[in-house]
């Protein structure tokens, strides 16, 4: 008795054995086949949910740059009325009305790009090629390379220079 069984376990597994190995190659072949087919689905997919992701972040994009502008223009929107005001005191003729509105216009505005993160270009010093742009080099007392004169205030929104600062740089050997 204790020899039929493990017969019986090695006839077993020489009948598998042997209706496998004519099997193979078609098996081998269905299972090439799935899972090709189970990758070209997946990157379909993929495909899909990259075009999907990408016309959701422009349409992202396109609204966050809307919002921005709107806020921008509620923020200008005070500055404006100012400015009417400011319009209709020179039209009554009214000097010292019109003197008051428009610096009320130019603090409106100062205050609302400040509000925004717009930062004045310091000019003080050495010139700096990164946030100045010289217009001119002229003999002057003051050290070689110094800002002598601004032309025109920059600007910073952030880190990025929105205008470079305009200037008149010494040259050095000033007559004296």
């Amino acid at each position: 008795m204790i020899d039929e069984p493990n017969q019986d376990a090695v006839e077993t597994s020489e009948v598998d054995v042997s209706t496998d190995l004519p099997a193979e190659p078609e098996d081998e072949l269905t299972v090439v086949t799935r899972q090709r087919d189970d990758y070209l689905d997946a990157l379909q997919r993929l495909k899909a949910e990259f075009d999907n992701y990408r016309k959701r972040a422009a349409r992202d994009q396109s609204d966050l740059a809307a919002r921005a502008s709107e806020r921008l223009v509620k923020a200008l929107l005070p500055v404006l009325d100012d400015l009417e005001r400011a319009v209709e005191a020179a039209s009554s003729h009214e000097p010292a009305v019109l003197e008051d509105g428009v610096r009320l216009v130019h603090r409106s505005l100062e205050d609302a790009l400040l509000k925004e993160g717009l930062v004045e270009v310091e000019t003080e010093g050495a010139f700096d090629p990164h946030t100045q742009e010289a217009l001119l080099s002229q003999p002057s007392e003051a050290e070689e390379g110094t800002v002598i004169q601004v032309l025109q205030k920059g600007y910073r929104l952030g880190d990025r220079v929105v205008r470079p600062a305009r200037v008149i740089v010494s040259a050095g050997g000033g007559n004296g």
